[in-house]
C-alpha cells in the first residue's frame, strides 16, 4: 500500500501515532468494527464484495462528517491489493495530484492504483476534470469522498463514470455502540483508566453529537480528562466518573448540523416553505429556529418570508405581504436575536393564513404567453396621446373612463388580439380570494351585457369615441 499525504502519522508501539485522539484510535480495523453503515457495507453487501475482492470501479462517498467516509477508505487501502494512495483536496494540490496520476500511467498492467480525494468537492470543476481521462483510460479508480451533494459539487464528466454511495448520520444507537466500545478497550480506548460513566451522560453525547462519531468519541474523551481529573483532585483517583454534568460541560454550546453554503441551507428553507404551506405553524416555527439558531442570516429569512407571502398566501389574506415586510423591516431596525420573534411572528401568521396560489399561476402563465406569442402592439385605446399627431393617429381612441362607466367598469378588452379573452387569475373560494371572486363575476356579468348591447348597436363593440378629457384619465 502506498499511502499520502492523508494517512500519514508517525505510529507508537502499539500502532497508533502518539498522542493521538481517542476518535482516531478507535478507528475500526476492519469491517466487522464499522457500525452505522451497514446496507452499504454489511455481510453479501456489493460494495463491501468489491472490495474485498479488489474490483472495485471509481465510486463518490457522500455523507455527512463522523458518517464513516474516511474509515472506508482506510479499510479499502486495508483491504485491496491495489496501490493505494490517499490525498486530502484541503492538503493537497493539483500539482501533486498530476505526480501520482502520471505514477499511476506507468504501473498500469502491473498494478491498479486506487487514488482516495478526501473532500473532493474542494478542488473545482477544472482542477477535477485532471481526473477524467485517468478514470476513462483505467488507470486509477477514483473514492471520492465529499460532505457536499456531488450533483452540484462534482464535475458532471467524473460522476457519470462513479457510482455514489451515500452514507447516512450514525443513529444514536449506533453511537452508543461506539461510545461502550471505548469505554471497554484497553489497548486503544480508555479502558486501561478506572473510568465508569453514567448512562445519562452517554445518553446525552449520543444525542449531541447529531450522527457525527468524530464528535461523539471526542466529547467522550474531553469528558474522561475531566472526570478523571475530578477523581484524583478528591484522592479517588481509582473511581472517576462521567456524569451527565461532566458531559454537558464539555458539549457547552451545540453546533447545529447546518452549512450556509451547502445543501442543507437549501434543505432547510424547504422544509420551512412547505411547512408553512401546509399550514403547520408548529413545523415552521422548529424550522426557523433551526436556521436562526445555526447562524443563518436573518434577512435572507426575512426575504423568503415575503416571497412565500405572495407565492402561497397572496389575495387569500393581503394582510400576509405587509406583515411579513414589517417582519422583514422589524429585523433590520433592531438586528439579532431581538428580530427572531418577529420572525416568528410572521411564519406564525403565514403558516395559519388561508391560501392561494393563484397570483402565482397567473404571473407563470403570463409570463410563458409574454414570452410565446408574438409581440403584440398596446392597443390603440389603451395609449396615452399627450400629443396632437398621437391623437392624429388615433392614440386613445375607444378608450373608456372606468369611473364614468357605471358600476365603474367598461366593456372594452385590455389584452392584446393573441391573447385576448385569456383568464390568468383565477380566484380561490379561501379567504379573501371568495370576495375578490364575486366582485370578478359581476363585472364580468356587466362587461358580456354592454358588449351584447354594443353588438345590437350600428357602430360595434368599443368604437365609442372617448370623453373630451380622456387623455388626462389615464
Amino acid at each position: 500500500m502506498t499511502s499520502g499525504t492523508l494517512f500519514d502519522e508517525p505510529p507508537d508501539e502499539t500502532g497508533t501515532a502518539a498522542d493521538t485522539p481517542l476518535a482516531e484510535r478507535m478507528r475500526p480495523r476492519d469491517f466487522d468494527e464499522l457500525v452505522g453503515q451497514d446496507e452499504l457495507v454489511g455481510r453479501g453487501r456489493p460494495l463491501r464484495q468489491a472490495i474485498e475482492r479488489d474490483t472495485l470501479r471509481s465510486i463518490i462517498l457522500w455523507g455527512p462528517p463522523g458518517s464513516g467516509k474516511t474509515t472506508l477508505a482506510r479499510l479499502i487501502a486495508d483491504v485491496t491489493t491495489s496501490r493505494f494512495v490517499a490525498f486530502s483536496a484541503v492538503l493537497s494540490g493539483i500539482r501533486e495530484i498530476r505526480g501520482v496520476l502520471a505514477e499511476a500511467a506507468r504501473a498500469r498492467g502491473r498494478r491498479r492504483t486506487i487514488l482516495f480525494v478526501d473532500e473532493i468537492h474542494r478542488f473545482n470543476k477544472a482542477q477535477q476534470d485532471a481526473f477524467l481521462p485517468r478514470v476513462e483510460a483505467g488507470d486509477i479508480v477514483l473514492v471520492g469522498a465529499t460532505t457536499e451533494n456531488p450533483s452540484f459539487e462534482v464535475n458532471a464528466a467524473l460522476l457519470s463514470r462513479s457510482q455514489v454511495y451515500v452514507l447516512k448520520p450514525l443513529s444514536r444507537e449506533a453511537i452508543g455502540v461506539l461510545l461502550d466500545r471505548a469505554l471497554a478497550d484497553a489497548e486503544r480506548g480508555l479502558g486501561g483508566d478506572a473510568l465508569r460513566a453514567d448512562p445519562d451522560a452517554l445518553a446525552a453525547i449520543a444525542r449531541h453529537a447529531n450522527g457525527d462519531a468524530r464528535v461523539a468519541l471526542n466529547l467522550l474523551e474531553l469528558g474522561a480528562a475531566a472526570a478523571l481529573a475530578r477523581a484524583a483532585e478528591g484522592g479517588a483517583a481509582g473511581d472517576a466518573r462521567i456524569t451527565l454534568e461532566l458531559a454537558s460541560d464539555a458539549m457547552q454550546r451545540r453546533a447545529l448540523l447546518y452549512d450556509k453554503g451547502g445543501e442543507e441551507h437549501y434543505n432547510l428553507i424547504s422544509a420551512l416553505h412547505k411547512s408553512m404551506r401546509n399550514s403547520d405553524p408548529d413545523a415552521a416555527v422548529y424550522w426557523l429556529a433551526r436556521m436562526l439558531e445555526a447562524g443563518e442570516d436573518p434577512l435572507y429569512v426575512a426575504r423568503r418570508l415575503v416571497r412565500f407571502a405572495s407565492e402561497d398566501v397572496g389575495n387569500a389574506d393581503p394582510q400576509a405581504l405587509t406583515v411579513a415586510v414589517a417582519a422583514k423591516e422589524a429585523v433590520h431596525f433592531i438586528g439579532m436575536p431581538e428580530g427572531n420573534t418577529a420572525l416568528a411572528q410572521a411564519a406564525v401568521y403565514l403558516a395559519t393564513a388561508p391560501k392561494s396560489n393563484a397570483v402565482y399561476r397567473a404571473y407563470g402563465q403570463a409570463a410563458a404567453d409574454a414570452h410565446r406569442e408574438a409581440a403584440d402592439p398596446v392597443p390603440l385605446h389603451l395609449r396615452n396621446a399627450p400629443t396632437r399627431l398621437m391623437k392624429d393617429l388615433d392614440y386613445g381612441r375607444g378608450y373608456r373612463y372606468a369611473h364614468d362607466e357605471p358600476g365603474a367598469v367598461a366593456a372594452m378588452s385590455c389584452l392584446p388580439p393573441s391573447v385576448a379573452g385569456r383568464r390568468y387569475y383565477a380566484p380561490t373560494a379561501r379567504g379573501f380570494e371568495k370576495e375578490i371572486a364575486r366582485r370578478l363575476a359581476g363585472w364580468r356579468r356587466i362587461q358580456a351585457e354592454r358588449r351584447a348591447s354594443a353588438d345590437a348597436g350600428p357602430d360595434g363593440a368599443g368604437t365609442a369615441p372617448p370623453p373630451a378629457d380622456a387623455e388626462e384619465r389615464d
